[in-house]
């Protein structure tokens, strides 16, 4: 019992050098004030509204600083001289100033939710076009669920200090500069006491903040990794299973969880010591002000009892938008992290920009060529070498070899995700880097080993293969892909709702689907990553079928994993260490008895074994 005590309230201090890292902050304070600048320019989009926020904040400071000063006035006026003329009247004024000032604090709350949420959807917004502008490297290299996390956590955090830090923020400032110039007008004195906390509240301020900006920035970090190792452990709950791996997983969960746990509770704690020093100051301000400002009134006379009542009110709207600003700023830290990672991804680099000499292109026959391509993805290594053949209009190319040949790259070179470093790749003859991607990619067909559905009907996702598809042509594909009969099945055919990703249906039925996808695109070039691994045989059958279907007429790329789905491709490329090193038909293959004769035995030889 002793133990789980102290193990829930250990919170050892994350590894943050926070002295050194507060100097880095320091020496790059540009970095805040460049990312709230950008907020800025999100903001002024509407420049009009957040101009009425800024005025309904300025008569609602205006106003709350009337009210005290009429206040004082009257005790002075009326209470201290007995006479009571004309209470009533100021009492009215008094409630009719509040009423107003409330109006003015529900407009401007009002209309700033409205700027901060139109704000946050053209950030959110520009957030996930960037995600589609960028290269397939970037998300290679990124998990997940931490990007997802920067669409939502981060952008949500930005929205919730929006809806009412802006506000505060400028209240706060009005209400300083406002409390300040009347209380000097009242008495310089006083006023020199009032502000004899500030320094006490700049330093303790800047101790907490040095702190709390770094641990808010990495609650954020921690945040995003929890999000990642979250969405990969769901996206792959069979190979934990498989593989036994759930107690490791949670080992990690728990291990990057616990890292959150200590940057959050330690970002709180040290953000918690703000409301402590400011009504600690708080009380030692309404102190010095009764204490001298009675000593001043009964003694020499200099202030009046309805003064000293004035400054204790001022004193509490001084010390309030300096207590409001810590809290805002340290929650402006917060926000201003998150804010970070959202612009570190729109500051990425997009795709390669299409070519100033790039046109789109009507049609295409499908001839395709390469010559002498090479590519690296960096300039250590080289993926492929002096890459050269040719596929005709209708020919079917297989890509075969060992896991790391290449096969994978070839693809990812004619689809243009990735450039060639050397050489060329001819589509009818011209360069492929003089046609635009969107157009290039338009005239292709993808059935990839693992298939992605989309949540919503079988029908939408068929006809995400050409969006305009009427629902005949849509079932026309379905036919033509065998997917009609076990989608006629389904209790809503085609308009059964899919789970993410497919999760209702078979690997086999999403295949099925995904031929049927490309057939409604009706490409001139495909793109095939062996469509049949890891199916029953029936539905192997009914996918090959379809498959013939769909290639008829078409060039046709395929990466085999099994050689004796390729048996009457037109050309076999036989790849290994990034160079071709054979290529013809299959028989002629089996008869040099080289590479692929050796690749065909060994996999013959291992269907036996599992045979056995």
């Amino acid at each position: 019992m002793y133990k789980e005590l102290t193990d829930a309230f250990h919170y050892p201090k994350p590894n943050i050098d926070i002295k050194s890292s507060s100097k880095k902050n320091r020496k790059k304070p540009q970095n805040m004030s460049k990312t709230l600048y950008r907020l800025w320019k999100y903001l002024a989009h509407q420049k009009g509204l957040l101009f009425l926020v800024i005025l309904m904040v300025a008569v609602s400071c205006g106003l709350g600083l009337l009210g005290p000063y009429i206040l004082g006035d009257a005790i002075d006026r009326y209470i201290v001289n007995g006479h009571l003329g004309g209470f009533g009247w100021l009492l009215l004024g008094l409630g009719i100033i509040y009423f107003f000032n409330s109006v003015a604090l529900f407009l401007q709350n009002y209309w700033m939710i409205g700027i901060s949420q139109s704000t946050v959807f053209r950030l959110r917004t520009d957030l996930f076009g960037q995600f589609h502008t960028l290269p397939i490297s970037y998300f290679d290299k990124k998990q997940h669920g931490e990007l997802m996390s920067r669409v939502t956590n981060d952008i949500e955090n930005v929205s919730s200090t929006l809806n009412s830090s802006v506000i505060q923020i400028f209240s706060s400032i009005l209400t300083l500069i406002g409390t300040v110039v009347v209380m000097l007008w009242l008495s310089p004195m006083l006023t020199l006491l009032t502000l004899i906390v500030i320094p006490f509240m700049y330093f303790g301020m800047r101790w907490i903040t040095n702190r709390t900006g770094i641990l808010f920035k990495e609650q954020q970090r921690n945040l995003g990794e929890l999000n990642g190792l979250i969405e990969e452990s769901i996206s792959g709950q069979k190979i934990v299973k498989t593989f036994s791996l759930e107690e490791k997983m949670i080992e990690e969960l728990k291990e990057k969880s616990d890292q959150l746990k200590n940057a959050a509770y330690w970002a709180q704690v040290y953000s918690g010591f703000i409301p402590k020093l400011m009504n600690m100051l708080n009380n030692a301000s309404y102190a010095l002000i009764v204490g001298v400002g009675g000593l001043l009134a009964l003694k020499y006379g200099t202030v009046s009892i309805g003064v000293i009542v004035i400054f204790v009110e001022y004193s509490r709207q001084f010390t309030r938008p300096l207590n409001d600003l810590s809290n805002q700023f340290n929650t402006l830290l917060s926000a201003i992290a998150g804010a970070e990672r959202v612009f570190e991804v729109l500051d990425e680099i997009p795709e390669d920009a299409d070519e100033a000499t790039a046109k789109e292109i009507d049609q295409i026959k499908g001839n395709v060529t390469f010559q002498q391509v090479s590519f690296s993805y960096d300039t250590d290594k080289e993926i492929l070498k002096d890459i050269t053949f040719k596929a005709n209009y209708g020919d079917t190319i297989a890509l075969v070899g060992p896991t790391g040949a290449g096969k994978t790259t070839i693809i990812q070179l004619v689809t243009r995700f990735y450039n060639p470093t050397g050489g060329r790749i001819l589509i009818d003859g011209q360069d492929i880097k003089n046609i635009k991607r969107e157009s290039l990619r338009s005239h292709m067909g993808f059935v990839l080993q693992d298939t992605y559905l989309f949540e919503g009907t079988i029908r939408d996702n068929i006809r995400y293969g050409k969006l305009n598809a009427s629902d005949k042509e849509v079932e026309n594909a379905a036919k033509m892909a065998n997917a009609h009969g076990f989608i006629s099945k389904l209790p809503d055919g085609y308009n059964t709702i899919l789970r993410s990703n497919g999760s209702g249906i078979s690997q086999g039925q999403k295949q099925l689907l995904s031929i049927a996808r490309a057939i409604l695109a009706d490409p001139a070039i495909l793109i095939l990553d062996e469509a049949t691994s890891s199916i029953d045989t029936i539905t192997e059958l009914k996918i090959q079928e379809a498959l013939k279907r769909l290639m008829k007429g078409k060039t046709s790329f395929v990466v085999a994993h099994r050689l004796n789905t390729i048996k009457h491709a037109d050309t076999i490329l036989v790849l290994n260490h990034g160079t071709i090193i054979e290529s013809g038909s299959h028989e002629k293959l089996v008869n040099q008895k080289g590479f692929y004769y050796e690749l065909q035995q060994n996999q013959h030889q291992s269907s036996q074994d599992n045979d056995l």
